[in-house]
């Protein structure tokens, strides 16, 4: 594989800001709230190099083996990244929130089914099996990513949980990123690859561009301290608890009268 010298700036650029990146989290103690987070940036610096070397080194198969292999373990982290976030959206009072339980499960299946039968569907112009597995397995992963993050926005707001601050920055990056991939992997699906690969790479850059803007927002944003927010007296948090165990007792008595 040549990698042109753009080519060279952006893994470059990527290794150096996810490596500024990491040295945030861990000097701001940001890695003992969001484990999963900090653990995704640092297989994206491990992944960077590792990839590097096989391509410098490598031949096109090894690159290729290596390369998914390394992308499925990035698709888990993403998936567990997004199951950290929706934990600190939608989780206030330590436990999950019983009246969304159905929402949630909904948003999980709905969105697989989506992102696979967008998948399924799609049928990219390519030259070799191997690319048409590229374009559609990247495409699977930015659908069901972008669908993940929008729907929990678009819960969160309706239900009216307030952020927290640093969930709110990363959520919102991870947010508009993955709508950009989605878009990105789209045009890869509907353009394909040919003869010529220069409309492919020009998407493909665009979407490590957008992707870079998305770490150094991070960056500033997780550098700056997070306004100290007002921590819930402990005899209002059980209060509150309370209250919900009454009414969910409630609700049972209810169900129960309806029965009889």
């Amino acid at each position: 594989m040549h990698l042109t010298g753009l080519d060279r700036f952006y893994w470059l650029a990527g290794f150096g800001t996810h490596i500024v990146l990491f040295s945030v989290l861990v000097a701001r103690r940001h890695f003992r709230q969001f484990p999963v987070f900090t653990a995704f940036v640092g297989f994206s610096i491990l992944r960077t190099i590792a990839l590097y070397l096989i391509q410098s080194h490598g031949t096109k198969l090894e690159y290729f083996e290596s390369f998914w292999t390394l992308a499925a373990v990035d698709t888990l982290l993403e998936l567990a990244l997004i199951l950290e976030m929706y934990f600190r959206t939608f989780r206030p009072l330590g436990r999950w929130p019983t009246d969304l339980g159905g929402s949630l499960l909904l948003i999980a299946f709905s969105s697989v089914a989506i992102a696979a039968g967008l998948t399924w569907l799609s049928i990219p112009r390519t030259r070799y099996w191997n690319q048409a597995i590229v374009i559609r397995g990247t495409f699977f992963s930015s659908a069901l990513m972008s669908e993940l993050f929008v729907a929990m926005i678009v819960l969160s707001v309706r239900v009216g949980l307030p952020w927290h601050s640093y969930v709110r920055k990363i959520s919102a990056g991870l947010g508009v990123y993955s709508i950009i991939d989605f878009l990105i992997e789209a045009g890869h699906n509907v353009l394909g690859v040919g003869m010529d690969t220069h409309v492919y790479s020009a998407l493909s850059r665009i979407r490590m561009s957008a992707y870079l803007v998305c770490v150094l927002y991070w960056i500033g944003t997780l550098s700056r301290s997070a306004p100290t927010p007002r921590r819930m007296p402990e005899r209002i948090r059980g209060q509150l608890m309370e209250l919900e165990r009454l009414a969910n007792a409630g609700l049972r008595s209810v169900r129960s009268g309806r029965q009889m």
